[in-house]
């Protein structure tokens, strides 16, 4: 018999032009999910796209720095990412934070840093 595992995915809508005290805004989220311990985290770099202004960012047209939408996934179990989300508040994000719940196919999450254990 096979389970399905419950999680939940926190998405993340930025700009690549979004910064936090002087570094990207991207990063400095990256680095708070793998300090807290989640699972992991990827970002997406949109080739398109418009937010709440309704300027349209698109790589097509515009050179490099032209603010074009990222998107951050984090997926980890309900607990994990609801400890997670007071994280995020001092850095007053003007873009929408989704949560979505997830069921996922078996799989093995390794935990950084990786246990010795089956080491030789």
């Amino acid at each position: 018999m096979t389970t399905t595992n419950h999680f939940l995915r926190l998405s993340i809508f930025l700009g690549d032009g979004d910064t936090w005290h002087h570094r990207p805004l991207d990063v400095e989220i990256v680095f708070r999910a793998r300090r807290a311990g989640l699972a992991g985290a990827s970002v997406f770099r949109g080739i398109a796209g418009y937010g709440a202004n309704l300027r349209i960012h698109t790589q097509r047209r515009l050179p490099l720095g032209a603010d074009l939408p990222l998107l951050i996934v984090i997926v980890d179990s309900p607990e994990k990412i609801r400890e997670f989300l007071p994280q995020l508040d001092d850095l007053e994000l003007t873009a929408p934070v989704v949560i979505d719940e997830l069921e996922s196919h078996p799989f093995t999450v390794q935990r950084w840093p990786p246990t010795r254990e089956g080491v030789r």
